[in-house]
This record gives structure tokens, sequence and C-alpha cells, in this order.
């Protein structure tokens, strides 16, 4: 798993349990699903979030665009 799938996945698992901490809880707990909502989007103006510094330390490796990259891997390799 890559640090960028990992933070999607984070924020979604929040957001969702967020969501049903404020409907059992507390509607306080909306606060924090627009926290982690604003954090994604600035994220992804930055491609910066704090918990892509704990979950590179935890060892995830970044996806290097390897995925969607438009020139083919023979080329890369050969430095074209």
């Amino acid at each position: 798993m890559t640090v960028e799938r990992a933070v999607r996945g984070l924020g979604g698992f929040f957001v969702v349990l967020s969501v049903i901490l404020a409907h059992y809880h507390s509607e306080y707990w909306l606060f924090f699903t627009a926290f982690v909502g604003l954090n994604l989007l600035q994220s992804g103006f930055t491609n910066w979030c704090p918990a892509m510094t704990i979950l590179r330390r935890l060892g995830l490796k970044d996806a290097g665009g390897a995925c969607c990259s438009a020139v083919p891997s023979d080329r890369k390799a050969a430095g074209r």
C-alpha cells in the first residue's frame, strides 16, 4: 500500500466514524468530520498532509507516479 492510498483510506474511515459518532453520541463530532475534509482538500492542492509524514515514518512508500506515467517504463530505464 502506498502513502497516497493510505491517506485516502484513513480520511474515509475517519469521516464515516465521525458521522456515526455524531449520530449516536454528539453532534460535535461533525467538527472532526469538517477537519478531516479540510485536510483532504488542502492536501489536494499542496500534496501534503500531517498523516503523510506519519505514514512514511511507519514505512509506507510513495506511489511515485508509476501507475499514471505517460512514459513507458522501458524509456525511463534508458533515460529518454
